[in-house]
């Protein structure tokens, strides 16, 4: 029963996870930034490190914390690979709240 129990939590986590790296995709693709078809995390923290450096005005600078907080959260979701799914899960989240909140500064 626990391993049917895990094997259903699994197959969730990687169907969120899937979800939320395509709204990342679609992120860093608003930002300017070319996604490769299918995009690892590092990639995605890539383009949005690359995102956040065009910002070079003061009024900008909310927006450019935000992304970096935002790449931040994916370069520990990358280190954590396949270890902690939930874990990284969050960390992916993060950066999708916080692409969110670059896009309204």
């Amino acid at each position: 029963m626990s391993h049917v129990i895990n094997e259903d939590l699994s197959l969730r986590l990687a169907g969120a996870r899937g979800r939320i790296i395509i709204k990342l995709s679609g992120a860093a693709a608003r930002w300017g930034g070319v996604v490769p078809e299918d995009p690892g995390i590092a990639e995605l923290a890539d383009l949005l490190e690359e995102a956040a450096g065009t910002f070079h005005e003061e009024t900008a600078s909310r927006a450019k914390a935000e992304l970096m907080s935002g790449v931040a959260h994916l370069r520990a979701a990358d280190r954590l690979g396949g270890l902690l799914p939930a874990v990284t899960l969050w960390h992916l989240n993060q950066t999708l709240q916080r692409t969110d909140a670059a896009r309204r500064a």
